[in-house]
């Protein structure tokens, strides 16, 4: 699917599938993380033993988004990411550990009233939206109990008299 959107905007904008768009299109298809920045496909592609340049793959990720294939996040270390888009299906939100930065993503959406009530006051469009909590994954909440009590000083006060 994803490829004959790509195909026939390609073709729509006069322009070829090439050998390296197919390269950075299959990186983020069958990648292990659903979050790539074109750092990491530039990295991916040339782990292979494909030659592309690094331009190539910055402005094929940029067409891929222009295009809707990917869609694009930035989360709090400011690092621009990619996911595949789920073209006409509402897509997911993400929950980020500010311990070990682990991504979760989650499905439930419960905006889609919000985004009518405010299309409907403002008249404003809405085309998309991001949703990304913050906080401390499950597994560092186990972790940190564990850190803390090892790195703490008594605080007791020897009793006096």
């Amino acid at each position: 699917m994803t490829h004959d959107l790509l195909r026939t905007e390609l073709r729509r904008r006069k322009q070829r599938m090439t050998a390296q768009r197919e390269l950075v299109l299959r990186s983020f298809l069958e990648a292990d993380s659903d979050h790539l920045s074109a750092e990491e496909v530039y990295r991916k592609v040339v782990e292979k033993r494909q030659r592309i340049s690094k331009a190539t793959v910055y402005r094929t990720v940029d067409l891929l988004a222009e295009v809707g294939i990917l869609r694009k996040i930035v989360f709090k270390d400011g690092v621009i990411r990619y996911e595949i888009a789920e073209g006409g299906k509402h897509h997911h939100h993400h929950m980020i550990c500010s311990e070990c930065g682990k991504v979760t993503e989650f499905s439930m959406d419960l905006l889609e009233n919000l985004e009518d009530l405010i299309e409907k006051n403002t008249g404003f469009k809405i085309n998309d939206h991001q949703l990304k909590f913050y906080g401390v994954c499950p597994l560092c909440q186990k972790r940190k109990p564990a850190r803390s009590r090892q790195g703490r000083k008594s605080t007791a006060r020897p009793k006096s008299g």
